[in-house]
């Protein structure tokens, strides 16, 4: 349970497996890791590497050795999912996977769409080796699609436009050509942890991590909220340990948060790159699956002027918003053409077959406001209103069973806080309870998967059907349950025992369970919310527990 590896700044793969090897299998434990000055983990890259009886291949180079070691509960969870995958006929009893960041609401619509007669269309064209940008037709449409859902002050260029086989190969890439070996990107935790691996095992670039916790404090409004004050520390501290820096990753709709940036805050973060010379790669591949109204999404790409338009890349994909994880496109525009000259080199390795491209570019040109176009008025509509759907029953479910959790409007996810049921407040702890969900056939991401700072959040992906929304939620209402009669019954046979250790109290900070709001709203919200707000915080805490007539005694 103890076998994370910190790889410090400027070590190579060579020296990671002699580290690995000199543990003598034992990884390295969170103890050590904690004892660490903060100023040297926010330099180091934290991977869910598993050295447990490492033995060096003969067969691989140090880099392949690391690679073949390197794993974490996302993948332990997704491979033991797909041994044994729930099926309501064939496998009942199989896993339910709440942990991958899939939509799976909207196969009836998609299924349908592609195989429509103009979606077959054979040309010679597409069975031979096309510009490794993309062919023209697509990169034409994919400029079009932007400008008009990215809402941009002026039509974009096809000349500007990549197309790669998904993101994750855009991430391989764009850490490639902005940076060398042992320099590093600027990214705040919790993120999407597919990230690491794209970025380091390619390229061997480090990630900088900007910790972010749920406390409201200082200039915070939110929870995890990122401020330029946090970056400015995260990349001093990486130069005082001689780090170059040369990116900053933005992730917006941020995963697994589902916080939506304000153009005034990415225009904050852009200013503040800018400064430093940093390029920006902002991540929007979940733009189009903000499903409240309430909500508003705003593109880099709308803004009237880009602080450093040289040094800013905007990625996004078909994969999350059409709901087609299935098939790899993933698309970048940046007016950098030396960025473009360079990623375009790699796209030999990196690209997507003739026929998907003109898949693609078909689903791309429905758009407008016409009833004849079925994105807007058919796709988005029915997709929002599902998303919708079951984001309000999951975290119906949740309130039900006195949970906290950020309440956002976009994405496929919600970011839970499960702390209460850790006793010591610890990531073994997180390990432990993650496994204990596993175990009871529910697949779900812990926190550490996404490096968050604080042990015992959890994120859910509720993009899926009634049934094994259903299902699902009841075997996390067990595995909770049970915890929680456990704890009880461990403090009854300690009643002299502290409080726990190193863990917030739920009465000592802000845990969101509402809709954020920005404070000039705050004077609309409705009793009704207040009076929630509060049965949902008297819940989530164990002070009733804890301080009993008894104790009192």
């Amino acid at each position: 349970s103890s076998s994370t590896v910190a790889m410090p700044q400027g070590l190579d793969f060579s020296q990671a497996l002699s580290e690995i090897e000199g543990m003598g299998g034992r990884g390295t434990s969170l103890q050590e890791m904690r004892v660490r000055p903060l100023a040297k983990k926010r330099v180091d890259m934290h991977s869910f590497c598993n050295p447990s009886g490492f033995q060096r291949s003969p067969y691989l180079s140090a880099r392949g050795n690391f690679a073949n070691i390197f794993q974490g509960s996302t993948e332990e969870g997704y491979k033991a999912y797909h041994a044994d995958k729930y099926d309501e006929d064939k496998n009942p009893n199989g896993i339910i996977n709440f942990g991958t960041s899939e939509n799976k609401l909207c196969f009836d619509l998609m299924s349908k769409r592609l195989t429509q007669a103009d979606m077959n269309l054979m040309d010679p064209s597409l069975l031979q080796y096309p510009d490794w940008k993309g062919h023209l037709f697509l990169r034409e449409e994919v400029a079009r699609f932007l400008t008009y859902y990215c809402k941009t002050p002026a039509p974009l260029k096809a000349e500007n436009v990549i197309v790669l086989n998904g993101c994750g190969s855009l991430f391989s890439a764009l850490a490639t050509v902005l940076c060398d070996p042992g320099e590093a990107v600027l990214i705040a935790t919790p993120f999407y942890g597919g990230i690491t691996q794209s970025v380091f095992l390619y390229g061997n670039v480090k990630l900088v991590y900007v910790y972010l916790d749920s406390k409201i404090t200082g200039t915070s409004t939110r929870p995890f909220q990122l401020t330029v004050e946090k970056l400015e520390k995260a990349l001093q501290d990486a130069r005082a340990e001689g780090v170059t820096v040369r990116a900053l990753i933005l992730l917006n709709p941020q995963n697994p948060l589902g916080d939506i940036y304000s153009l005034s805050e990415l225009r904050d973060y852009l200013e503040f790159a800018k400064r430093h010379g940093l390029h920006v790669i902002v991540d929007e591949i979940y733009m189009l699956s903000v499903f409240d109204e309430s909500a508003t999404f705003h593109s880099v790409l709308s803004m009237d002027r880009l602080p450093d338009p040289q040094r800013t890349h905007v990625m996004w994909g078909i994969t999350k918003d059409f709901a087609v994880s299935g098939i790899r496109f993933g698309t970048l525009y940046t007016e950098n053409q030396d960025v473009v000259n360079a990623v375009a080199s790699l796209c030999y390795f990196h690209g997507v077959c003739g026929p998907v491209q003109h898949k693609v570019a078909q689903l791309l040109r429905d758009r407008g406001e016409s009833v004849l176009h079925w994105i807007n008025q058919v796709y988005l509509r029915t997709n929002h209103a599902r998303l919708k759907a079951a984001h309000t029953y999951v975290t119906d479910e949740l309130k039900t069973l006195g949970v906290p959790f950020l309440n956002r409007n976009a994405g496929f996810f919600v970011w839970i806080d499960f702390r209460k049921y850790l006793k010591t407040g610890t990531f073994e702890e997180e390990l432990l309870l993650w496994k204990r969900f596993l175990d009871n056939k529910v697949l779900l991401s812990c926190g550490k998967a996404f490096e968050c700072s604080e042990p015992g959040w959890f994120r859910i992906i509720f993009a899926d059907k009634t049934h094994r929304l259903q299902l699902g939620m009841q075997r996390i209402r067990k595995v909770l349950e049970e915890r929680e009669q456990e704890i009880l019954a461990e403090e009854k046979e300690q009643p002299c025992q502290s409080d726990q250790d190193g863990k917030a109290d739920s009465t000592d900070e802000v845990i969101f369970v509402s809709r954020h709001q920005d404070p000039t709203c705050a004077s609309s919200s409705s009793l009704g919310d207040l009076i929630g707000l509060l049965q949902q915080q008297m819940r989530s805490s164990d002070w009733l527990q804890k301080n009993t007539a008894e104790q009192f005694a």
